[in-house]
């Protein structure tokens, strides 16, 4: 009988034992990476933190997300402005949560899904460099002419060929001596803002969706018009038309 009741008490004894350590090991496991929630925020101009990471596409379902195929690596867009519009917290198989941003830059050609650590708030100078040298709107005006008919290529600084900014940024040097970022979006955030009732002949009229994302830079030449880099070449050409959406305007210099 007492051998007996000891072999009983063994086998409860391990079974007690062996409870707790099937149970501790399945709460370890976490065999997929999961989906927690998924939400639009409002949009964020992001850079990056450094030329670490990759955007991914994110596919599967909520309780068995995939990280698809890497698309864009951060090494290769220095000074790309990243519009964050959505934010989706994920689970992965570590246990760890991680919040990643979907991402799209501002000419709308790369996009995914990265992790928000990769990334940091752009911040906007919107400083006054308008003093340079004794520029004249006439200067500004007649190098812009003298380039009427140029073809667009994107990229292109000049002389043969333009795209927006590049043209900007080449007919203030040329006529003024007068340097200018070469973006269109840096050349809306550096320089002073003016409004669309003190705008001047020669400043600088600036398109897209909002100031964060701006797709398209010209001079403007008053009246409602100005003189850009296009699709159809370097032309004169109206500004208030349907097709273009003025952000606002910015003054690089001070011309009489």
């Amino acid at each position: 009988m007492m051998k007996t009741l000891k072999k009983v008490s063994l086998a409860v004894a391990f079974a007690a034992a062996l409870v707790p350590a099937l149970h501790q090991t399945t709460a370890q496991a976490n065999s997929t990476n999961t989906i927690v929630s998924t939400s639009n925020m409002t949009d964020t101009a992001y850079t990056r933190k450094s030329a670490t990471g990759w955007t991914y596409n994110l596919s599967g379902s909520a309780s068995d997300m995939k990280f698809g195929q890497k698309t864009h690596y951060l090494k290769n867009y220095p000074n790309t402005t990243w519009h964050a519009t959505k934010k989706r917290y994920i689970v992965k198989k570590d246990g760890v949560k991680y919040l990643y941003y979907y991402v799209t830059n501002g000419k709308k050609t790369a996009s995914g899904w990265i992790w928000h650590g990769y990334l940091q708030k752009k911040s906007y100078a919107h400083t006054s460099t308008a003093t340079t040298g004794n520029g004249t709107y006439s200067a500004i005006y007649s190098e812009a002419k003298s380039l009427l008919g140029k073809p667009y290529v994107y990229g292109a600084n000049g002389p043969s060929s333009f795209d927006c900014s590049g043209f900007t940024k080449y007919v203030y040097n040329k006529a003024i001596g007068q340097t200018l970022p070469r973006t269109a979006q840096s050349q809306y955030d550096t320089y002073t803002h003016v409004s669309a009732a003190n705008a001047k002949a020669g400043d600088l009229i600036f398109f897209g969706t909002s100031k964060n994302n701006i797709s398209h830079v010209g001079i403007y030449k008053g009246g409602n018009k100005m003189i850009d880099a296009q699709l159809r070449g370097v032309v004169n050409e109206a500004t208030n038309v349907s097709w273009w959406h003025t952000v606002g305007y910015s003054r690089p210099a001070s011309l009489s």
